[in-house]
């Protein structure tokens, strides 16, 4: 198909519905760009995360600080033993909802099924228009594979349209693209530069040329099931009217590559197959993985789109859309990615999702009642125990694990002070029952998702967790230095 180019080749657009008057391909782009970096905070600024935290915020973050600081300084140890019953509690609490929702989702119909031939019933007029939309920055290695996932989808090409949203000047991938061929459906949207430089703006952008009831992202090495638009489409065409997005599974196809991409296997084994479906369940918040989600699009002009600020976009919008009153629904069908093979990178690309929990739950924490009230109380618990307790525990626990290794190594008395007897045993419950639980809900993860192999995985998964704390750590500190810094993940190193 051919290019798109500043609009010219798309007319319409989800975003540019509205819009009005007939512009020109230049007029166009230009309000397509800015309103992909302002739409959102300009339709409501208290939504958007381009101000890491707000005024009210700031001052609760300030007079707790200084209470905590004259706590230790005229009350040490007593401040100190209420620090450490505290955090036991969050921890306990954490294990126990973590363990509520494991059991949710091991139920049959914890997940929305829909096998091939009622994927196939509906016929091919009655399906309604798609966009696929697919990100690519600097990722000429695989934009061949990539295009080749894409003509490997099973929908009719007159309803389905393919956006490969490369910046202009990343002409590297580009040509790439181009030497590769776009196929019947592929055209590629290029999108002028400008600041912040992420995932979520290009999205925003190619929203005005989208022309599909349906929207959905793939990323650039995401290899999706052929069926999974059909199995979507279903799914949002039976369920009522206020389920407007169906999140799709994700796993990995390197999985046994090496020890982290197994670590990562089963990580995600757990999330997608269990803990997102045990979500659905309770009606919770869903925050959204980065990919594989499909939305009406009628709900864009409603609540805006992505916040090009915020670093985890998609689960930005997943708790959004809980806090208009919508649902998502967990589909099975999965699309397999790429696990991170290497260290730095992994840890690159898991700090900025450990950054972008802690700005989603700022900004919608900037509302509380409000939230509260559309979600109920025990899902606003479990919102903020995802969304800010899980990089919140990860620092935590470096910090725990130098405590038990000093305790071990030579039991110095200010330990002893500090964890009585009341507050030692159930820090030790968590300690032993919450890592042999995680391990267990593990173990579990691989088997029912045909990774029983990586069972040595499971067993070494705690080493797992020391990455996880060292990016969580660099994450909240990024969070503070440099909060919507997008840090590029490499891929095509799968071997």
């Amino acid at each position: 198909m051919d290019e798109v180019r500043n609009g010219e080749a798309v007319d319409g657009g989800i975003a540019g519905r509205h819009a009005g008057a007939i512009e020109s391909g230049a007029e166009k782009s230009a309000r397509a760009l800015h309103d992909s970096v302002h739409g959102l905070r300009e339709k409501d600024d208290l939504s958007s995360a381009s101000i890491v935290i707000v005024r009210w915020q700031g001052w609760a973050l300030a007079v707790l600080a200084v209470v905590l600081v004259a706590g230790l300084v005229l009350a040490r140890i007593p401040t100190l033993v209420l620090l450490s019953g505290l955090t036991t509690l969050v921890y306990l609490g954490a294990l126990v909802d973590r363990l509520l929702l494991l059991a949710r989702g091991l139920a049959r119909d914890a997940i929305y099924q829909v096998d091939d031939a009622r994927a196939r019933e509906m016929p091919d007029e009655a399906l309604p228009k798609y966009t696929v939309l697919v990100p690519a920055y600097n990722e000429p290695e695989v934009i061949g594979e990539l295009i080749a996932a894409v003509e490997s989808i099973d929908y009719p090409a007159e309803k389905l349209q393919v956006l490969l949203l490369l910046e202009e000047d990343d002409q590297v991938t580009i040509d790439a693209a181009e030497k590769a061929g776009l196929g019947e459906v592929c055209e590629i949207l290029r999108i002028p530069p400008a600041d912040p430089r992420t995932k979520p703006k290009a999205c925003n952008y190619a929203l005005h040329y989208a022309t599909g009831e349906i929207v959905t992202i793939y990323d650039a090495e995401d290899r999706p099931d052929p069926l999974q638009l059909r199995r979507a489409a279903t799914v949002l065409a039976e369920l009522d009217e206020d389920v407007v997005c169906v999140q799709a599974k994700l796993a990995f196809h390197n999985g046994g590559q090496n020890m982290l991409t197994a670590w990562f296997t089963a990580d995600y084994a757990l999330w997608f197959t269990f803990l997102l479906p045990g979500l659905m369940q309770s009606r919770a918040p869903i925050p959204l993985g980065g990919t594989s989600n499909h939305f009406k699009a009628r709900i864009f002009d409603e609540i805006g789109a992505w916040d090009p600020f915020n670093v985890t976009e998609d689960a930005d919008l997943g708790v959004r859309l809980a806090a208009r009153g919508y649902r998502t629904a967990v589909l099975d069908s999965t699309t397999y990615e790429e696990a991170n093979p290497d260290p730095i990178n992994w840890v690159r690309q898991r700090s900025r999702w450990y950054k972008g929990y802690l700005q989603t739950w700022l900004v919608h924490m900037r509302r509380p009642l409000t939230l509260w009230r559309t979600i109920g109380t025990v899902s606003m618990l479990r919102f903020t125990m995802l969304l800010a307790g899980t990089p919140i525990i990860a620092c935590l626990n470096m910090f725990f694990w130098l405590v038990t290794l000093s305790w071990i190594l030579g039991q110095p008395g200010i330990i002893a002070e500090v964890f009585p007897a009341y507050v030692y045993f159930p820090a030790l419950l968590c300690l032993v029952l919450g890592n042999a639980s995680t391990m267990y809900c593990t173990f579990i993860a691989c088997r029912e998702t045909g990774n029983a192999r990586l069972w040595w995985a499971c067993l070494t998964v705690p080493l797992y967790w020391v990455l996880m704390s060292i990016a969580a750590i660099k994450g909240t500190y990024q969070l503070i230095a440099n909060p919507s810094y997008w840090e590029k993940t490499v891929h095509g190193l799968s071997s």
